[in-house]
């Protein structure tokens, strides 16, 4: 048997015993085609199958417990911080309106001893400073005839201590002071340390002082509030200046 190549090179001739036949050409490449797609086909089913198997396998639970125990540190540093900042800035705001309001007290009371009237024939008019103590605190308590804003005319106005629970809280009360109606304090600050009210006479600082027996209010009156900020104690300080029928 022999193959001989034609001269249009698309056909085979066969040679066998003397006979001749034509195989086309394109039938054995089309089928060497179909053999290397089908082996193609084979090799990705079998690709792809291992690639599902792979997926399927997914974490095992060593891997999931680890990464549970990571999650877990992780959060808890997180809210631990968290915690501590809250903490921090709900102590500062304490501070502050604790400040604030102490402040705030101080600088009324200095106003109002500034309005401060007394007349020695007038015996409605008055300004006392009584020296007090509570649990080794100073607790003054001062009562003076001034011009307030809260009440028209003129108001008699008291500032004193009272004890609750073991803390100093400072009580401010309105009056008038030509009638016998008595008022009820309100209170200004809780949780004090210490509440000093000093005058000044002859260039000395005294804690009592009575119009009755001085005949006149002091040149300078000096106010003072001691309370606990956190760990440490702070005292804010001011002074007060009458300047009704005084001289400029």
């Amino acid at each position: 048997m022999s193959l001989l190549l034609s001269k249009d090179k698309h056909h085979f001739l066969c040679h066998h015993h003397k006979n001749y036949s034509v195989i086309p050409a394109c039938r054995e490449s089309s089928a060497r085609k179909k053999d290397s797609g089908q082996a193609g086909m084979t090799n990705q089913t079998h690709l792809s199958s291992g690639d599902r198997l792979i997926n399927k396998q997914g974490f095992t639970l060593i891997e999931v417990l680890v990464s549970v125990a990571i999650l877990s540190v992780v959060l808890a540093a997180i809210y631990s911080t968290f915690f501590l900042a809250q903490r921090a800035v709900e102590g500062m705001d304490e501070s502050l309106v604790k400040l604030q309001e102490a402040r705030r007290a101080l600088d009324i009371l200095r106003c109002e001893l500034d309005s401060s009237f007394f007349r020695e024939a007038d015996a409605n008019t008055l300004l006392q400073i009584k020296d007090r103590d509570s649990y080794g605190k100073s607790s003054s308590e001062l009562t003076f005839t001034t011009f307030s804003v809260l009440q028209p005319g003129l108001s008699k106005v008291s500032y004193y201590i009272e004890e609750h629970d073991g803390s100093l809280n400072l009580f401010k009360k309105i009056e008038a002071p030509r009638t016998q109606e008595k008022a009820e304090g309100t209170e200004i600050i809780e949780n004090l340390d210490a509440f000093s009210i000093e005058a000044k006479y002859h260039d000395q600082w005294v804690k009592t002082w009575d119009t009755d027996l001085n005949k006149n209010t002091p040149e300078e009156i000096r106010i003072s509030l001691a309370f606990r900020l956190k760990d440490r104690t702070v005292t804010l300080s001011d002074i007060a200046k009458p300047r009704i029928d005084k001289p400029i």
